[in-house]
This record gives structure tokens, C-alpha cells and sequence, in this order.
């Protein structure tokens, strides 16, 4: 990657954490990390934030180097790997830390995040109830949440939810984008 101050980062949140983070560790350009956005709670744990009681979302905080892939790649990527028309759910995945969420760090990307999500609606009946703001906190989550699925591929819930998510991105996604890894 180029030097730090080339990278830009937004925070994404779509169900459960190991299924986003899987799919952008296939992306060339990224740097993925696990954590917690979007509430009031400081520091919280795990299992603060299963709870519910946090206001926190599951997310990734995905680092990318913009002349390697653009933000409206990386959205693209993120509409097309979770059902962004569900609130609060995705799949059995139930509850407010579980909702389809943007958080952006440079105020000037919010005008990308909402054409993108013009542009993803085209593919859903459903209106899409994606949250958008600006990120106050990210707070990453414990170690054992990091790399999830490259650490845990035969885990029931990896075979079952995360690998035919990785099988569509190869499928549909990576072979439109010129560096994958």
C-alpha cells in the first residue's frame, strides 16, 4: 500500500462482523478491522454489544488506498453483500447491533456514500434503511474477532453464512474488480 496519508477509511456494518471483514479481506487495497461503531457506550466488549444495550453496531473499519480501489467500489461491494433493505437484521441476525450502517470519517465522501445508495436501491424492491453519519468512535473489537473466518473456516456458522457470501463475491464481484487478492 502507499503511505499512510494515502489511505482513507469508512466504517461499515452489515450484519455480523465476520461476514463483512471476510468478504473485504479479498479485496486488494483494503486493510479490514473488526469493531464496534455507532453508539454511546465507551469501550465496550462483545458482549456489551450482542446485548443490545450499547446503541453499537457490528462493523469493519475498512482502511483503502484510493488509487488502488475507490470508495464507490468498496460501497458497491457492500450493497451487493448484505440486504441493506432489513432493519436491524440480517438473516437470524437480530437486533440494533446488527443494522446496515455507513459511517464515513471525511465529511466530503458523504455525497458518495448517498449516490451509491441511489444507485444500489435500483437493485432492491424494498427501500434500503442503511443508517449514514459520521463516525464518532470505532472501537476495536477483541482479538479472537479478528480475521474470524481465515482463523475458523470449518466453525458452523462460517460454512453455513460466510463461505456462500466469499462464493458469491468470486463469483459476481471479484472478477469485475482488477485487484483481488
Amino acid at each position: 500500500m502507499s503511505k499512510i496519508s494515502d489511505k482513507k477509511e469508512i466504517v461499515l456494518g452489515g450484519g455480523c462482523f465476520w461476514c463483512i471483514e471476510a468478504v473485504y479481506n479479498r479485496i486488494k487495497g483494503v486493510e479490514v478491522t473488526s469493531g464496534y461503531a455507532g453508539g454511546s457506550t465507551k469501550n465496550p466488549s462483545y458482549d456489551e454489544v450482542v446485548s443490545g444495550r450499547t446503541d453499537h453496531a457490528e462493523v469493519v473499519k475498512v482502511v483503502y488506498n484510493p488509487e488502488i480501489i475507490a470508495l464507490k467500489t468498496i460501497l458497491e461491494v457492500f450493497f451487493q453483500m448484505h440486504d441493506p433493505t432489513t432493519r436491524n437484521r440480517q438473516g437470524n441476525d437480530i437486533g440494533t447491533q446488527y443494522r446496515s450502517i455507513i459511517l464515513y470519517t471525511n465529511p466530503k465522501d458523504e455525497k458518495t456514500i448517498q449516490a451509491a445508495i441511489k444507485n444500489a436501491q435500483k437493485n432492491w424492491e424494498q427501500p434500503i434503511v442503511t443508517e449514514v453519519g459520521k463516525l464518532e468512535e470505532f472501537y476495536k473489537a477483541e482479538e479472537y474477532h479478528q480475521q474470524y473466518f481465515e482463523k475458523n473456516p470449518n466453525q458452523g456458522y462460517c460454512r453455513v453464512i460466510i463461505a456462500p457470501k466469499i462464493a458469491k463475491l468470486k463469483k459476481t464481484v471479484l472478477p469485475k474488480l482488477e485487484y483481488s487478492k
